[in-house]
């Protein structure tokens, strides 16, 4: 198996306390995001890192963006919950979502000026947050909160406008209507791509609202990238294979599915192996990943154009 490696993609400067990131992600012009707490407590360990959670609430954050390396700072105040993902809307704001049960106000909207425009239930169990370049955000959900009883989370894939409506639901047909939990979701500029379980359907929908739906040989993968009739999967469970964390598979996409045209295997610049990952973004042809050591650094995968990739 041929190996591919992950290139260095934004990384939080020195001068920031990375301890104190509550969230982090690549936006939709692909700026790398770090939201800040100031005032954080550590309440916990997780994968070898201290966990950081606001003091109170609300508080006031920062938001420190790398635009090709070029850095500046933008204050948030009055945040009022606890954030667990964040994205930048095109219109200059920022949407975060927090923790809480069914109906809970935990999704809150800021202006492009930092302060709170609103607060709406965003759904439980929330697994992705991602905007998008037509002034709205995707959001999908974990099992828990397709079935728990929330009129949002019951949506699987939910878009929203930028005031935090919701202005459309994932309803495939049968028979791939039944959606369990949503595993991967790329958000580019000319559509969003979802892949769901149970099975292995992928489910592409254009600006216009139109839903596709293809079956594909790797279920549940933990990354996907496009680029034309061209698919990357990031790990996932191949038929009759038992799949690594560090295996990229190729596929090529047809009318109605998809077939494998290569297999690899991962690695860092330095050659060891990505046996695990934390935060995972999908836009386009390109995967962003962070390690769950730190946040500080962004790394990339990217599907090349068909002439620039090597063999």
């Amino acid at each position: 198996m041929t190996k591919v490696a992950l290139r260095p993609y934004a990384l939080l400067p020195r001068q920031y306390d990375e301890r104190k990131v509550l969230a982090s992600t690549i936006d939709a012009r692909g700026r790398a995001l770090w939201l800040i707490c100031p005032d954080a407590r550590f309440p916990h360990r997780w994968a070898g890192r201290d966990v950081p959670a606001p003091l109170k609430l609300p508080f006031n954050a920062v938001v420190v963006v790398s635009d090709r390396g070029e850095i500046r700072e933008q204050p948030l105040h009055g945040v009022a919950v606890d954030p667990v993902a964040f994205d930048a809307l095109s219109g200059g704001g920022f949407v975060l979502s927090g923790g809480g049960g069914p109906h809970a106000r935990s999704g809150q909207i800021f202006g492009p000026d930092g302060r709170s425009r609103r607060r709406f239930p965003i759904g439980t169990r929330l697994t992705l947050l991602l905007a998008d370049r037509r002034a709205g955000f995707w959001t999908g959900y974990a099992g828990e909160g397709i079935y728990g009883g929330d009129r949002v989370s019951t949506g699987a894939l939910v878009r929203w406008d930028a005031r935090g409506n919701p202005a459309w639901f994932l309803h495939p047909p049968e028979p791939h209507h039944l959606v369990a939990e949503v595993s991967t979701v790329n958000v580019s500029d000319s559509a969003v791509h979802a892949m769901y379980w149970p099975g292995a359907p992928l489910a592409s929908t254009d600006p216009t609202g139109v839903l596709r739906v293809r079956d594909l040989p790797v279920s549940t993968p933990r990354g996907l990238a496009i680029r034309d009739d061209r698919l990357l999967l990031l790990a996932g469970n191949e038929r009759g294979r038992t799949t690594r964390a560090d295996t990229v598979h190729h596929l090529h996409l047809t009318a109605d599915e998809a077939v494998i045209t290569d297999r690899e295997s991962l690695i860092f610049p330095n050659g060891d192996p990505v046996r695990r990952y934390a935060r995972r973004i999908c836009r386009g042809p390109d995967i962003f990943l962070q390690t769950p050591r730190t946040c500080r650094q962004w790394w990339a995968l990217t599907l090349p154009p068909l002439a620039n990739r090597s063999r």
